[in-house]
């Protein structure tokens, strides 16, 4: 509990949110020596991102079935400020799904703009039912609101599943045909568990002049300390203007990447073999860990979607109520702090994602669980059976008995 003078802050505001699940690896040597060569530069990079950057951004998306060009993208230091100039650029209420990212509703908020949750599908979140899109939107315009932006991710934090091609293409569909222009988050695309059975679909192949693209580098490829993301607006002239207006909101933000996270991200944008092993080979380990909790959550008697990217998973506790009604766990916000202080890692509660409180859901991160030492994550990197080894089973088995204590 945070405290000021004598009055009690609780764990409502913002800065108590949970930030995106991290890597739990240390950073990838060949990148430290881009940052640290750089680290003589005093000025940041241009609004935007210098030419290096959006050079290593265009052939990125360019390898992934999206030609862009430089006047296309824009960088900023960080996801949340990115996000925000976006926001600002678009105008008009927001519809995202529910559950979302922890950082998407403050955006809207900060902005005073109206924004509209809608249910997922049951095969997977990131992206909204088609029909409860639908009512959502006419019920908006009924009260006198005007949608215009869909946020949505292809694959999803919290619930670590990746969006089947036909359910993205129907919601996409539904969201152009009402004049909503959609912000794609693709941030966590590169950490598919099962990358040779799971193709990732960004909607700007389907709808190129409707999508923007952003993503978040930590993600996949910087760390989060690091604080890097980049869009790709669509090429028309709309996109163009767009554009311009997140580069004067991101200028107002001062949200400038700083020189020598520029250059690590151009390196890890330009994916050199080291790039793309290191991203292979931590997208499995956190598959191998992932797969591990998931069968923890179903065999403690909670419910758990399949996870298949990321590096986390979406537990909901729901069947399990009445015994954590006898321990006072009535609400996400007090399983949030009964599950945490078993596991002593953060475990975000559902009302963290824009789930309703009532519901017994919670984040489970797979990055804690590598081991507390860099040499240890490093083994857990590099060990061809991570979970054998001695820190990783552990926690393991701490989890295994926090969530299996009986009722």
């Amino acid at each position: 509990m945070g405290t000021t003078g004598t009055v009690r802050e609780g764990r409502g505001p913002v800065r108590y949110g949970p930030l995106a699940p991290d890597m739990g690896l240390p950073a990838l040597p060949e990148l430290v020596t881009e940052l640290s060569g750089a680290a003589g530069e005093t000025s940041p990079e241009e609004p935007g991102g210098g030419p290096v950057l959006r050079e290593a951004a265009c052939g990125y998306w360019s390898r992934r079935g999206l030609p862009t060009h430089p006047q296309e993208v824009a960088a900023a230091a960080g996801a949340q400020p990115l996000l925000l100039a976006l926001l600002a650029a678009h105008g008009g209420d927001v519809l995202m799904p529910r559950p979302h990212p922890a950082s998407w509703a403050p955006q809207a908020r900060l902005l005073g703009r109206p924004f509209f949750p809608v249910p997922t599908p049951a095969e997977c979140g990131g992206v909204p039912d088609l029909y409860a899109l639908l009512e959502t939107v006419r019920r908006v315009r009924a009260e006198g609101g005007h949608p215009r932006l869909l946020l949505l991710s292809i694959a999803d934090d919290p619930t670590g599943t990746v969006a089947p091609p036909e359910l993205l293409r129907e919601a996409c569909e539904a969201a152009v045909a009402e004049g909503l222009h959609i912000i794609s988050d693709e941030t966590w695309r590169d950490t598919l568990h099962r990358p040779h059975e799971t193709v990732p679909l960004s909607p700007a192949e389907m709808w190129p002049d409707d999508v923007t693209v952003f993503s978040d580098l930590a993600g996949a490829l910087t760390p989060a300390s690091w604080p890097a993301a980049v869009a790709r607006f669509p090429a028309t002239g709309v996109g163009a203007r767009r554009r311009a207006r997140t580069l004067d909101h991101l200028t107002a933000l001062g949200a400038f990447v700083a020189a020598p996270v520029a250059a690590a991200a151009a390196r890890a944008l330009d994916e050199p073999p080291g790039v793309t092993a290191r991203v292979a080979a931590a997208a499995a380990l956190h598959a191998r860990v992932a797969g591990a909790v998931h069968h923890i959550v179903l065999t403690a008697g909670a419910l758990a979607r399949p996870p298949r990217a990321g590096r986390h998973l979406y537990a909901d506790f729901g069947p399990l109520r009445r015994g954590l009604a006898a321990r006072g766990v009535g609400d996400s916000m007090e399983l949030e702090e009964f599950l945490g202080a078993r596991l002593g890692i953060p475990v975000p509660g559902g009302h963290r994602f824009g789930d309703e409180l009532g519901a017994l859901r919670v984040r489970l991160a797979t990055g804690p669980l590598l081991g507390a030492t860099p040499e240890q994550r490093m083994e857990s990197l590099t060990d061809v059976e991570p979970l054998e080894l001695p820190h990783v089973a552990e926690a393991l088995s701490i989890l295994t008995a926090a969530l299996g204590e009986p009722p």
